[in-house]
């Protein structure tokens, strides 16, 4: 497994995990301390505030996972792979997107950059 693919895997844990302690440990392992996240919604830095982002996605999601489409493409310390949330009930997928990692030096990520390409439609 390549650095990008791990680092990756990292944070398909992390935006999986439901339960309090284990978010907050898989945020830790996939990003550094003052890691950040960026999509069009959200734009947060540091473990805590990532876990409640996480955390608040489940909320409005509830019974959806997210699974990477396609592989990881990477090169120096930068990937980027795509993704969907999927119901873990019907297979439908409302919301997909790309992401743009950086990665630290301890493989860890430093930054996200998001992209969605696919949203419910708002009422």
């Amino acid at each position: 497994m390549t650095q990008y693919a791990a680092a990756v895997a990292r944070y398909f844990e992390a935006w999986n995990a439901t339960d309090p302690e284990v978010l907050a440990k898989a945020v830790a392992d996939a990003w550094t301390e003052d890691g950040t996240y960026t999509d069009p919604f959200t734009d947060v830095r540091g473990h805590e505030q990532i876990a409640s982002a996480i955390a608040g996605t489940h909320a409005q999601f509830p019974g959806y996972e997210f699974r990477q489409t396609g592989t990881t493409d990477g090169h120096h310390a930068v990937a980027r792979f795509g993704w969907e949330l999927v119901s873990t009930t019907d297979g439908s997928a409302p919301v997909a997107g790309s992401d743009v990692i950086v990665l630290a030096e301890d493989g860890r990520i430093r930054s996200v950059l998001g992209f969605l390409d696919r949203v419910p439609p708002t009422a």
